[in-house]
């Protein structure tokens, strides 16, 4: 079974969500309103909304980091991860937790970045060489 995932959250404005979404991080944009925008976000459906961001809190440890919770992000094949920190870099984004590899030569080798869009919604981006390792342990 092939699924694609929906998330719905809120922003505070849709045309600073236009730049962030579309221009830095790629994302083609969908169906809106002057209420709402949707994202084609790496293959899943994003919907963004006029309203109060959730609160979030760094209470999630990654290694010696403390991250925002909840987020959520994508897991990419490693060559589109590294092409993403390379547009997210140029775009001098404030990473939470720069670009990185974790559980190096490892089960599970990943690598990592957070960083949130302009509402302080937090993403995690993931790179894996391949994707089937994902729930390696």
């Amino acid at each position: 079974m092939q699924s694609i995932f929906h998330l719905a959250f809120h922003v505070r404005d849709l045309d600073a969500a236009r730049r962030f979404y579309g221009d830095v991080l790629g994302c083609a944009e969908g169906r809106s309103t002057d209420t709402w925008v949707d994202f084609d976000f790496f293959g899943h459906q994003i919907s963004l909304h006029l309203g109060e961001p959730f609160a979030t809190t760094r209470t999630g440890r990654v290694g010696n980091a403390m991250v925002p919770m909840p987020h959520f992000g994508i897991v990419l094949a490693l060559p589109d991860w590294e092409a993403l920190a390379q547009r997210l870099k140029a775009a001098n984004t404030d990473f939470v937790l720069e670009p990185q590899v974790r559980f190096e030569g490892q089960p599970g080798e990943q690598w990592t970045m957070f960083f949130c869009d302009p509402f302080g919604n937090p993403i995690e981006v993931k790179g894996f060489r391949s994707l089937a390792a994902l729930y390696d342990k």
